[in-house]
């Protein structure tokens, strides 16, 4: 207001103040208040005089984090006379100790990573997803790669756990189509890769996960043990990732796919939009990664295995069917993820999908490996112990059913078995399941006969040629050098 007297404009008298104007005219309108004076004094008593010294303090000494509720709890379980409308005021006393006397909290120091240094994996649950695979709920996980400066990401469908094989195909895929090598490669305290024994103060790498980092000449790095927010740039981006899955899913309109690589492709295709939105960055980082190396390196885990009698091998508690051909040979199996591969030296004999043990003892008997000893020993299939694994579809089984019902024991197995040995040759499961279904929808009993005539009118479709009759004197005419 002197200001203003002095013959300034209300703007420039204001701004010299450092007012608004606007509050420079309320001021002027209302007149100017006083602030009310400030005291050191308590207007009122302390509740917890008594108790703050002899009981609250050492409480809050010996356990920091301990909470207001807490500390008034116990009070009210020694003392009368503190009742809940004091919780306020011991919040208050609570929090105002703490930030005068209270512990050193731990500082987040944010880094820069640039780029080119540093690659991130880890496994995400993405059960939250309700994925159906042929009617049933599909459990998984993912394995989740991402470059930390661009933000460039891999992700792969894990149908086990977080095992090495699991963890070395998922990475080296990613790293393959990253197109180069970070400097270093950084998880939190996966089995897959450290061996975490509490007594032991250095890191201590798991003999294949370093074979496989020095493969790429990557330095293997990790988390303190329990602090997963030291692994931000991976673990705040799964749920980021699941939300953009859940939001295609949305899209797409089902969450049911009819197989896993069905579902693979489209993880992939919701993988690669997202990196094609971060191109720009990513082609800077790509510039400074390492050179991959000449091919890539173990992925698997090797067992050797006895075929038994039975055409069966055990993998991991698991019985698995193999063909015949085997029985009594000793196979190398690599053990994937997905998969088993069986070797005979360094020849390929079988390839399996892989059965994980949930309860009791699994097995996983494909028909294709035993029909053919079968058919010899038709009569075998009645009491064969893996007779359940016979019936490939529903329509298999309910044909069994109504055969073994309307005919004798010795005929209805021979039926059974020979339908089944149609379905083994080439690829015509589908097709003699979809005749059975036929079949049984007419309540017509299906036979044997009847399958393999379906397939023979297939081969005698053909149009058939008329012969070429030669007239022989032909032949002389050529061999007298008649012919002109």
């Amino acid at each position: 207001m002197q200001s203003k007297q002095s013959g300034k404009t209300q703007k420039i008298a204001a701004a010299q103040i450092g007012f608004s104007e606007r509050s420079a005219r309320n001021i002027e309108k209302r007149g100017f208040v006083e602030s009310k004076p400030v005291h050191d004094w308590r207007t009122r008593p302390d509740p917890f005089a008594s108790v703050w010294d002899s009981e609250i303090l050492p409480l809050l000494e010996r356990s920091p984090h301990l909470q207001a509720r807490t500390i008034l709890e116990k009070l009210q379980q020694d003392h009368e006379g503190y009742p809940d409308t004091l919780l306020r005021t011991l919040q208050r006393r609570v929090r105002e100790w703490k930030a005068t006397s209270g512990p050193e909290k731990e500082i987040i120091f944010r880094q820069n990573h640039p780029p080119g240094w540093q690659g991130m994996s880890d496994f995400t649950n993405a059960n939250s997803l309700q994925v159906v695979l042929q009617g049933a709920p599909f459990e998984h996980l993912l394995y989740h790669y991402r470059l930390v400066y661009s933000a460039w990401e891999a992700v792969s469908v894990v149908l086990g756990g977080e095992s090495f094989p699991a963890l070395a195909e998922g990475l080296q895929n990613a790293l393959w189509l990253s197109g180069g090598v970070p400097e270093t490669h950084r998880t939190d305290s996966l089995s897959a890769a450290y061996k975490n024994r509490p007594d032991k103060e250095e890191e201590d790498f798991t003999a294949d996960y370093t074979a496989l980092c020095s493969h790429y000449r990557m330095e293997p790095t990790r988390n303190n043990k329990g602090v997963a927010r030291e692994n931000g740039a991976i673990e705040s981006s799964h749920a980021d990732l699941k939300n953009r899955i859940d939001q295609a899913l949305m899209l797409r309109g089902s969450r049911e796919f009819s197989s896993v690589d069905d579902y693979r492709q489209f993880i992939r295709e919701i993988v690669a939009q997202h990196n094609r939105r971060i191109h720009k960055k990513y082609i800077e980082e790509l510039a400074c990664l390492k050179a991959l190396p000449e091919h890539k390196t173990t992925d698997f885990t090797e067992e050797r295995v006895r075929v038994t009698s039975s055409s069966t091998i055990s993998v991991r508690e698991i019985i698995y069917s193999v063909p015949s051909r085997l029985i009594n040979m000793t196979l190398k199996v690599h053990v994937y993820d997905d998969r088993l591969e069986c070797f005979v030296g360094s020849d390929s004999v079988a390839k399996l999908e892989r059965k994980r043990r949930k309860q009791g003892r699994e097995h996983q008997i494909d028909y294709r490996h035993v029909i053919g000893a079968l058919c010899r020993k038709p009569q075998a299939f009645r009491n064969y112990i893996y007779r359940e694994e016979l019936f490939p579809t529903l329509a298999f089984r309910a044909t069994w059913e109504r055969l073994n019902r309307e005919l004798d024991s010795r005929t209805a197995c021979r039926e059974y078995v020979k339908i089944l040995k149609e379905a083994a040759e080439g690829d015509r499961e589908s097709a003699v399941n979809q005749f059975l279904e036929e079949e049984l929808h007419k309540d017509i009993l299906p036979r044997a006969v009847h399958v393999q005539k379906l397939f023979r009118k297939q081969t005698e479709g053909h149009p058939k040629l008329a012969p070429i009759h030669q007239n022989l004197e032909d032949y002389d005419t050529l061999l007298s050098g008649g012919a002109q």
